[in-house]
């Protein structure tokens, strides 16, 4: 009797020690900050997507560029490149927190794939699991991950980046767009 309540008591406590698993609610953004805004930006409306968190949240991408840009992140774990640039985005991710919204979206891959990813990867946004036909990754014509897509608040599409792009090209795009004082 006393081993099993020791059992549990040390069940209890590393449950609630750990970390809540990277990607879900909790890494949404806040309030914008004060001091910062957006320049305004025009092209094709981005397309309209309602996707899952990893912790079965669920979002809309016009809800998240209603007050800021969103940077859509097209990834999978199996995808070396995706790996290898991984960091880069992470960092970005933490240098624009709440001023821009990451949202990482992964296709064709297992649970457990994703979650190894994204302990390993320490990413830092929210990402969410395209569907089985992968509708968010056809919506913006991905073929192969990754491919980065930055909307301006309101929905303008920036740019695209087939094949995936730089930390410094990101960066750039995202300083024309947000203005802070």
């Amino acid at each position: 009797m006393k081993r099993a309540a020791v059992a549990l008591l040390a069940l209890v406590l590393v449950a609630c020690s750990s970390e809540p698993p990277r990607g879900g609610k909790q890494a949404l953004p806040g309030p914008v900050p004060a001091g910062v805004s957006y320049r305004d930006a025009t092209g094709a409306a981005a397309p309209k997507l309602t996707l899952s968190l990893v912790d079965g949240t669920r979002v809309s991408t016009e809800d998240l560029w209603r007050d800021r840009p969103l940077v859509l992140v097209f990834f999978s774990s199996w995808c070396g490149q995706c790996g290898q640039t991984q960091a880069e985005f992470t960092a970005l991710a933490e240098k624009h927190r709440d001023a821009v919204t990451f949202l990482g979206v992964a296709g064709r891959d297992s649970e457990a794939d994703l979650r190894r990813y994204l302990d390993e990867h320490r990413v830092n946004y929210p990402v969410a699991r395209d569907d089985e036909g992968q509708s968010a990754g056809r919506a913006f014509a991905l073929r192969e991950p990754p491919l980065v897509a930055l909307v301006a608040k309101g929905g303008a599409l920036v740019r695209g980046w087939p094949g995936g792009t730089n930390a410094d090209a990101l960066s750039s795009e995202l300083s024309n767009l947000v203005q802070r004082r």
